[in-house]
């Protein structure tokens, strides 16, 4: 599955909107969202900062399973996790990402 993202190499001041599916380590569930700081997000997800979603309060611990890619603003980083957000868990695991064609 494309997600149609474009990649590019970014200077080191731009932050990169990332692509993340979680797996909880309790249930058979996944998670998929964007941002910009991944370990920050992961916290927020897991309840040890504020902000995480409701969607994740059932399931933790969460996981990052993997990043399924990189974009440069939030609106592209948003188009993909929508398209995303389509699949299945198990079509979720297994579909490729935009750095392994």
């Amino acid at each position: 599955m494309q997600l149609g993202a474009r990649w590019r190499t970014l200077p080191k001041s731009v932050s990169a909107w990332s692509l993340y599916l979680l797996r909880s380590t309790k249930e058979e569930r996944t998670y998929v969202g964007v941002t910009v700081d991944m370990e920050r997000r992961l916290r927020q997800h897991n309840g040890e900062l504020p902000g995480g979603a409701k969607a994740t309060r059932r399931g933790r611990p969460w996981a990052l399973a993997r990043i399924l890619g990189t974009y440069v603003d939030r609106s592209e980083a948003q188009q993909a996790e929508a398209a995303f957000k389509r699949l299945t868990g198990e079509q979720r695991l297994l579909a490729k990402s935009e750095d392994s064609r």
